[in-house]
């Protein structure tokens, strides 16, 4: 798998250390209050686990799956929910919690969508932005770094659900994914 990568973009000490502030910027935002976790399966689930142990508040763990990829590499646009939370998101602090903003289409759908359920409050926390590729405005209020446009894999990014389990980010080779 290594062999697939053009290079490294962040280690293993570089995540744990965006995790780590996020959990502090969280924590001190949310002071007093209950936060209602929403992670996005499954690209999330490795920066998700590290992110709710970082945060010393009161937190619901729940997960939620969404498609607007299909089997491509480009969003088709189509935002469905393929598995919806456990609890109602009513008069709830909705952290939802992402690998990386691309598009925005997925997260604004799902923004809009708790905000009609009546969450109390919705904050999007983000590992990654690439705001090269953003289609509609999407507000990150947690957000580990700006990316480029560039094929990332790793700590729960894969390609053809491959890659997920690379203790780092890296940029995979376009070979890998123009074949």
């Amino acid at each position: 798998m290594h062999k697939d990568l053009e290079t490294i973009l962040f280690n293993e000490e570089q995540l744990a250390e965006m995790v780590t502030r996020l959990g502090r910027e969280i924590t001190r935002d949310y002071a007093g209050e209950e936060i209602y976790a929403v992670g996005i399966l499954k690209g999330a689930v490795l920066f998700y686990a590290d992110l709710v142990r970082a945060i010393d508040l009161p937190v619901t763990l729940d997960f939620m799956q969404l498609s607007s990829y299909g089997s491509g590499t480009d969003s088709s646009g189509d935002v469905q929910i393929l598995l919806d939370l456990a609890k109602s998101v009513a008069g709830r602090n909705i952290l939802l919690v992402e690998d990386i903003v691309d598009s925005g289409l997925s997260m604004h759908y799902l923004m809009e969508n708790f905000r009609h359920r009546k969450a109390k409050s919705v904050k999007l926390c983000s590992l990654l932005s690439k705001p090269s590729r953003r289609k509609v405005a999407v507000q990150l209020d947690y957000c580990g770094a700006e990316v480029p446009d560039a094929f990332l894999v790793g700590y729960g990014l894969d390609y053809d659900q491959k890659y997920r389990n690379l203790p780092y980010l890296g940029v995979l080779k376009p070979e890998v994914y123009e074949k």
